[in-house]
């Protein structure tokens, strides 16, 4: 209700109604409104209209550690209301400057140190950047890559002050933003919760098992074209695990970093190469070590040179693979428009255990047989 942001509350009580009103929004709405009951006066008033703001916009993502003075406001009355609020909240806030109540910069904490107490608060106005309260994240988010240590004023409908962020608040999205990815990454929704129940939980979850369930038996007929292999060879079959999760494991690491770097920009088609380069040496180097190590395991139990051989031969071929598509299929769903972190794990799972048995059975049946 754009009514209630024009006079939205210009101070933050010690009990930081941001982070309260992060956790509050993890409830359902019937919930947040009995939370909101049992809150103090001064929070619950904080809290309430900072609910109000869309969390994924520049309201819900600001705070509001500020204090607001008038341009004509001395230096001495500037100061007292800055100590005000520092006690009260064990912040200390931009001062925001307002001429005929509209905002025309701040003054920079600092400069109080040395103004003299008679002196106006508009000699030691500084240019401050404002948002839109309605602007999405991603345009807040690309404010602070070109202006890391900067800040943001967040307007209300009538250009009224109603929030500020700070570059650390941007550090908590980008985290939060991560942890989403990880969501996704598993196949499970971010809009799912601990406290939803069974038909929520499986409606966000079968479709992506679904598709998982069709790749497994893809990698399930690739196992079956080599059945007269396993039938001779029956120890192929407890190895086979060891490899193909391997893989998996390794593959997952790769599109974690891979993720990461997409939604920083860090990476894209055109810089591909590098990174490509690195996570396949990268891979060849683990595949080594681990490959060494399980071979150990099978010269110790006495099953001989061959298939320590196979086995370390298929991990090295193994990790390789996984580093080599945990890079480009994610930039690949990336180009085609469809979320890295939620798509991206089905085919590089379904390409490691497919060349993962492909490569040792095929190794096994070549050199065992």
């Amino acid at each position: 209700d754009h009514r209630d942001l024009h006079s939205f509350p210009t101070r933050r009580s010690s009990d930081l109604p941001d982070e309260a009103t992060d956790i509050v929004r993890l409830f359902p709405k019937r919930q947040q409104q009995t939370l909101l009951r049992n809150l103090k006066d001064q929070l619950k008033i904080n809290v309430a209209a900072l609910l109000k703001f869309d969390p994924e916009t520049a309201g819900g993502v600001m705070n509001i550690d500020y204090i607001q003075v008038d341009e004509d406001d001395s230096i001495s009355q500037v100061a007292k209301q800055f100590k005000v609020h520092e006690k009260r909240s064990g912040h200390l806030p931009t001062i925001i400057v307002l001429s005929d109540g509209k905002i025309i910069g701040y003054i920079p904490g600092h400069e109080l140190g040395f103004a003299k107490l008679r002196e106006k608060a508009k000699k030691y106005v500084k240019n401050i950047r404002t948002i839109k309260y309605s602007a999405g994240q991603k345009e807040v988010i690309n404010f602070f890559h070109s202006h890391p240590h900067n800040k943001l004023v967040v307007l209300g409908p009538n250009k009224n002050v109603v929030g500020i962020i700070y570059s650390d608040d941007i550090l908590q999205l980008l985290h939060k933003r991560e942890s989403e990815s990880l969501y996704e990454f598993a196949g499970v929704s971010h809009e799912e919760n601990v406290q939803d129940n069974i038909m929520r939980k499986v409606g966000f979850r079968y479709r992506w098992l679904i598709i998982n369930l069709g790749t497994a038996f893809l990698a399930a007929f690739v196992v079956s074209m080599f059945d007269s292999t396993i039938s001779k060879y029956v120890i192929l079959a407890v190895y086979m695990p060891v490899v193909a999760g391997m893989g998996g494991n390794a593959a997952t690491q790769t599109l974690a970093v891979m993720v990461r770097g997409l939604s920083l920009r860090q990476i894209n088609l055109s810089t591909i190469w590098r990174t490509l380069y690195n996570e396949a040496i990268s891979g060849l180097i683990n595949g080594a070590i681990n490959g060494v190590i399980v071979a150990s395991v099978v010269l110790f139990l006495g099953q001989g040179i061959r298939l320590a051989l196979i086995i370390a031969v298929s991990m090295i071929l193994s990790l390789m693979t996984a580093g080599i598509f945990g890079t480009i299929v994610p930039l690949i769903m990336q180009r085609l428009g469809k979320d890295p972190a939620s798509s991206a794990t089905i085919f590089i799972t379904t390409a490691t255990d497919v060349l993962g048995f492909l490569t040792f059975l095929g190794l096994a049946t070549i050199f065992l047989g």
